[in-house]
């Protein structure tokens, strides 16, 4: 049996500093309740700028997961949250009915020229949350299950795996670790959810034999359980969970415009004449904003 489904190669974008993305994608629209996958940096940015800041801008409908490699982010919210985001913490922000944020880089990272680089995902909630009241959560590195398998390395950010349960609490059955394999390491992909998929972020790797370029997506067959190989090192985020609700086995879709994501397409009508008109909730301590798109 062939063990992927549909290989995706990264859209490279820069908005102020490089970004791949993954999802959504033409093969797959979504993987479990992954509807959003970005690959961001690495990079450097420097002293005394805004490079590579994110302006306050808005979300519905969905659950932001923020995962840092290096480097470090600062996290404010229109719920009065401000957080620093480091390497192999989870944070967690909840969208529900609406909710505005800004990501900025700490000034200390800046003169320090330390890179930044981690992965930014969107969990669509489940169409009984999507107008659930907004929040934020921050799980330190340190709560989170950490242990060796084989050559892998394995940190569970959410779900179940191998036995281990992580404490990030989510609205849906989802699966989502941190893999990074030692030189001549190797795992075994386990069969942990009904949609699964393997991003190859650092380094080349092999797949029951076949080579994978980093910058890949490969979207897992139902019950497959391939080995994946590094024979120099690499560092790999298996992610999936349960089909979305409302949506058709087998990749399905949300309504998905800007920062929206909703079951609904008049309520991405809605937020998008909120956010244009100025209803959302502002972020304490914010001026700027992103404007709302044209078209």
């Amino acid at each position: 049996m062939n063990a992927v489904l549909h290989e995706i190669r990264a859209l490279a974008r820069d908005i102020g500093f490089p970004v791949r993305r993954l999802l959504p994608s033409v093969k797959a629209q979504s993987v479990g309740p992954f509807v959003f996958l970005d690959h961001m940096g690495p990079a450097r940015f420097a002293a005394g700028t805004s490079d590579g800041d994110v302006r306050p801008h808005p979300h519905i409908g969905l659950a932001t997961v923020t995962y840092l490699f290096s480097g470090a982010m600062m996290h404010r919210d229109s719920l009065g949250s401000v957080q620093r985001i480091e390497p192999g913490a989870v944070n967690l922000m909840s969208a529900g009915r609406g909710i505005v944020h800004s990501e900025r880089i700490p000034a200390d990272v800046r003169e320090t020229g330390e890179t930044v680089e981690g992965i930014q995902m969107w969990i669509a909630l489940p169409i009984a949350d999507e107008e659930g009241e907004p929040s934020f959560v921050h799980y330190p590195e340190d709560l989170l299950p950490r242990w060796r398998d084989g050559g892998a390395d394995v940190h569970l950010l959410i779900g179940e795996l191998l036995g281990r349960r992580s404490p990030v609490a989510v609205k849906s059955a989802t699966l989502y670790a941190a893999l990074t394999l030692a030189a001549g390491g190797a795992f075994v992909v386990p069969d942990a959810a009904p949609e699964r998929a393997l991003y190859v972020a650092q380094g080349e790797v092999t797949l029951d034999g076949a080579s994978v370029a980093p910058g890949t997506l490969l979207v897992l067959a139902p019950g497959a359980t391939p080995r994946v190989e590094a024979a120099g090192g690499a560092r790999l985020m298996l992610l999936g969970g349960a089909v979305l609700d409302g949506e058709t086995v087998g990749y399905g879709r949300r309504v998905m415009w800007w920062n929206f994501v909703s079951s609904r397409r008049e309520r991405i009508e809605l937020a998008k004449a909120d956010w244009r008109d100025g209803r959302f909730a502002p972020v304490p301590g914010e001026t700027e904003f992103i404007p709302l798109p044209e078209g």
